[in-house]
């Protein structure tokens, strides 16, 4: 069993069933013995992604409110990652690659839950420690 977390462009990606999602990511998100998290944080940036710049597949769950975003998650059979203090320290211990917030706290949650995080964002890479999987 492997553990992963999606960052937010892989969970549009994997929920639309876009072909920009690599084979090799999409075949690990679809083992059912994988578990496969969501961070609140991604969740966050998606709304106010969808709410600038009307990413259309995203605001019509977001406008349901929270039970469509609950429903949006299990039909897909991903999990919420909430954020919690753990997290919050983890990232402030990260080295500064990069200033988005949403990336940082997400992979700070990678890092403190022991996850994999399935990304297209190669700054990922940098930082030490970090698992990550071709989105």
């Amino acid at each position: 069993m492997a553990r992963y977390l999606l960052d937010s462009n892989a969970f549009l990606w994997a929920k639309e069933g876009s072909p920009k999602l690599r084979k090799e990511a999409l075949a690990e998100i679809r083992k059912t013995e994988n578990v496969v998290f969501v961070s609140v944080a991604g969740l966050w940036e998606l709304t106010l992604k969808a709410s600038r710049y009307k990413l259309a597949s995203f605001a019509q769950i977001v406008a349901g409110g929270a039970d469509a975003l609950h429903a949006a998650l299990r039909d897909s059979g991903f999990r919420l990652l909430e954020i919690d203090l753990t997290h919050v320290a983890q990232m402030y211990a990260l080295p500064l690659h990069h200033g988005d917030p949403f990336d940082r706290l997400m992979i700070a949650q990678a890092l403190a839950e022991n996850l994999t995080l399935i990304t297209s964002d190669r700054v990922f890479t940098r930082y030490g420690g970090l698992r990550v999987l071709a989105a």
